[in-house]
């Protein structure tokens, strides 16, 4: 059998596969370089080589889709590698073991979510799973580019029609198409500048991609209930059927909290002689022991819910699942906004209504950024705007006092005129 042949199309067509055992023949052009028959008939490019003193063989392509005479050009450019000091067989395992982007989630969801907020750390599990890895779960983490975030945060703001399924049973949602989502572009390309500052430490970057992605415009929501609105839902909590996800909206509103802290709340966490309650770490959106003072009406509200608690269960407002706290109470405000007539409310704009009553109080903002729990002071910032009030009214006392005030006129000034 030939051992030997200038390989053409017709020569690598012609050969025939035998039924024992694998063959090559080399190119008589191209030192090293061969067409592999196998057993099955399928054929193949490969190269063999001598490096640093040990036999080498590397593939180059299948036939037919690489021609002879690509595979004799590739076969040049990796000879000359050799040529230089350099084992193109080293460089293609060291990138076919080189990180993937899939890799940079695994390890960041396994070392650095665990160390989040719950709710924190499922947002970015759904954000890296749903947004950002069906476009990037095979790019080496060392090819992305800040052009790549660029563009993928560019994807993510133009949003997604609603809902993900395919065939969605709803015919409204159905004809909804996308929604703009450029603060969820922000949060993501937060999540990407943390991921890659972790890689540089872990060795596999040296630089960061995201450092300087173009953050969309913010505007924060600013939604406070006035007086009436508070009494109609007021009127709606105590007439509401299920009082003990009413208790939950009333402790939201009495004290500013998130409603996921007031859900985790336990029984042992309230002081009533001292009126406080200290708020975990673990249920707390800053990860620290949160003190606060509770008024006689949220003290009132614990003492009947241990009332209608078993005195077993820790709860303060316990779950249908046994040993669990309330989970979701989203249908009831649901209800809650249409029986109230409140259908633009969130459940957390009862925390900005609550900031927005101690303002008109007179209360500082570094007061309210200590009762809402804030670590840093730009976030009580937004609620500056409505000291407007109460800084108008010491600024008119003031000018009032260099106002020229009315001449008195004595009984003899009228006689002299």
């Amino acid at each position: 059998m030939v051992k030997r042949l200038r390989l053409n199309e017709k020569t690598v067509r012609d050969l025939i596969a035998q039924e024992d055992r694998d063959y090559q023949v080399f190119d008589t052009e191209i030192r090293g370089l061969s067409i592999r028959i196998l057993r099955s008939g399928s054929r193949s490019f490969v190269l063999d080589y001598r490096f640093a003193g040990r036999q080498r063989r590397m593939a180059v392509g299948r036939w037919p889709e690489w021609s002879v005479t690509a595979a004799r050009e590739r076969a040049r450019e990796l000879r000359r590698e050799i040529d230089e000091g350099r084992d193109p067989l080293d460089d293609r395992s060291e990138l076919r073991e080189a990180p993937r982007f899939k890799d940079m989630i695994d390890r960041y969801l396994a070392e650095h979510v665990p160390h989040l907020a719950p709710l924190n750390a499922a947002d970015q599990r759904a954000m890296l799973t749903k947004l950002v890895a069906p476009q990037w779960a095979n790019k080496l983490v060392a090819d992305i580019t800040p052009h790549d975030v660029a563009t993928l945060l560019n994807i993510i703001a133009q949003g997604r029609a609603r809902p993900s399924k395919a065939k969605p049973n709803n015919r409204a949602r159905k004809l909804q198409g996308a929604k703009p989502t450029p603060i969820r572009a922000n949060r993501v390309g937060e999540v990407l500048r943390k991921m890659f500052t972790l890689a540089i430490s872990w060795g596999w970057r040296t630089d960061n991609p995201a450092t300087g992605f173009k953050k969309r415009v913010e505007t924060a929501r600013e939604r406070f209930l006035s007086q009436e609105e508070i009494g109609r839902l007021a009127t709606v909590l105590d007439a509401a059927e299920d009082q003990r996800a009413a208790g939950i909206i009333r402790i939201c509103m009495l004290t500013g909290s998130r409603v996921g802290e007031v859900r985790q709340a336990r029984f042992e966490q309230f002081n009533l002689e001292l009126g406080i309650w200290s708020k975990p770490a673990a249920t707390t959106k800053q990860r620290k022991i949160h003190r606060i003072p509770i008024s006689a009406d949220v003290a009132a509200i614990v003492r009947r819910r241990a009332l209608l608690v078993p005195k077993d269960n820790p709860w303060l407002f316990p779950g249908d699942v046994p040993g669990q706290p309330v989970k979701e109470i989203r249908r009831f405000w649901i209800n809650v906004q249409r029986e109230a007539n409140l259908p633009d409310v969130r459940i957390h704009d009862l925390r900005h209504t609550f900031a927005s009553l101690l303002v008109s109080g007179g209360a500082s903002l570094e007061m309210i950024g200590r009762l809402l729990g804030h670590t840093q002071m730009q976030t009580t910032q937004r609620y500056a705007h409505l000291m407007d009030s109460p800084l108008r009214a010491g600024v008119d006392a003031v000018a009032g006092m260099f106002r020229p005030r009315p001449k008195i006129v004595h009984d003899a000034d009228v006689k002299r005129a």
